[in-house]
């Protein structure tokens, strides 16, 4: 492993559950781990000192987007992400393969790379997997991710085995590209939904070893079950000493049932983005704000939560503040979701820790049980 990267399983369950300690330049952090998305370098609404106060301990930002805007050398001027971000935490980046993806008509795929025009200014650009590697170790991160190829859920049998060679390929250029020991560099394992594909790419990934292990294109439109036929198959195939991250997964429930196939780290847009839209979460399940019913509702978002929104705000304080469009609104509704998910993952790993996974989770979880 990258120096002084480091991971350690402390503890199995019976369950297939892991109690971990990833170890990186910039701290430690304890799996299984829920990492909030910042993907601009903040989460929307929420400072550093707020961030901490949850129990983060990890962050997730996106190396395409800051690329973009604003700019390599000036992340670089600035003294690097974590100056940026004002963050003292670890980082992980993901290559932004997805998101270029995601562009549609303004992107091309060939062996050599991502070619597409920018979203923010429309100028060409060509994201091949060394420069992938270079921008992420020039940004700093901690933990950075080799590019990928993510295709669309439905994709034709022969799209998805092209796309699993050339991750693979690509794999093992970024490998080659290295040149920063601080940063630890994680493979993607694609495939869609064929197992086949899966252990293909999970044996080539694995045959180059990356410092940990991600599970990519499960979060991109398909149905729950095959998501969780396919994660549970392809942990098997993953090294047992390394990390685990299932990426863009999910919900509550998610979290837990894939926790107990062995996954260590998460991340989602879902906490952040909901509460932005009026939708909390809660042990009931989801809360929507907006309702009329309430308008004069003087109870707490949830009772007995200990949070900064549910201390001090009302149901009824939010509801205004979410329909006026109050800044302030969108910002205590993302502080309760962050501590709905961060303290769920908290009581997972004190779970795993006293032997009590998952009933103690569960508990937590509530309906998402």
């Amino acid at each position: 492993m990258s120096a002084p990267f480091g991971f350690e399983v402390v503890r199995v369950d019976p369950s297939g559950a892991r109690l971990g300690r990833l170890t990186t330049a910039h701290g430690v952090v304890d799996t299984p781990v829920f990492m909030p998305v910042a993907t601009h370098g903040a989460v929307k609404g929420v400072v550093p000192e707020q961030l901490r106060t949850l129990g983060t301990t990890i962050l997730l930002a996106n190396a395409y987007h800051l690329a973009q805007r604003p700019g390599v050398e000036a992340v670089r001027a600035l003294g690097g992400l974590h100056a940026l971000m004002g963050w003292d935490g670890p980082l992980l980046t993901d290559s932004g393969g997805f998101q270029v993806m995601s562009l549609g008509e303004l992107v091309r795929v060939d062996d050599g790379g991502l070619h597409y025009r920018s979203h923010v200014d429309g100028r060409a650009g060509r994201l091949a997997p060394e420069d992938a590697v270079a921008v992420q170790e020039a940004l700093g991160a901690d933990i950075a991710m080799s590019l990928d190829e993510c295709v669309p859920a439905g994709a034709r049998h022969a799209q998805v085995a092209h796309a699993v060679a050339r991750t693979s390929a690509w794999a093992a250029r970024g490998l080659a590209a290295r040149t920063r020991a601080a940063t630890a560099l994680f493979g993607i394992v694609q495939g869609g939904l064929d197992p086949a594909l899966r252990a293909e790419s999970a044996w080539a990934l694995t045959g180059l070893g990356f410092d940990g292990y991600a599970v990519g294109g499960l979060s991109v439109g398909e149905p729950p079950d095959e998501t969780a036929r396919v994660a549970a198959a392809t942990v098997t195939l993953l090294p047992p000493e390394r990390p685990r991250y299932l990426m863009g997964v999910g919900t509550p429930r998610d979290l837990l049932r894939f926790a107990a196939m062995g996954y260590d780290l998460f991340d989602c847009v879902l906490p952040t983005r909901n509460a932005r839209n009026g939708t909390l979460f809660t042990r009931q399940g989801k809360l929507m704000i907006r309702n009329a019913a309430h308008a004069r509702d003087a109870r707490p978002v949830e009772d007995g939560c200990p949070c900064y929104t549910c201390t001090r705000f009302s149901r009824g304080a939010l509801r205004h503040l979410v329909l006026a469009r109050e800044m302030l609104g969108a910002q205590l509704a993302t502080l309760h979701n962050l501590h709905f998910y961060l303290h769920l993952m908290r009581e997972v790993r004190a779970a795993l820790t006293e032997g009590s996974f998952p009933a103690r989770a569960a508990a937590a979880a509530g309906a998402w049980a």
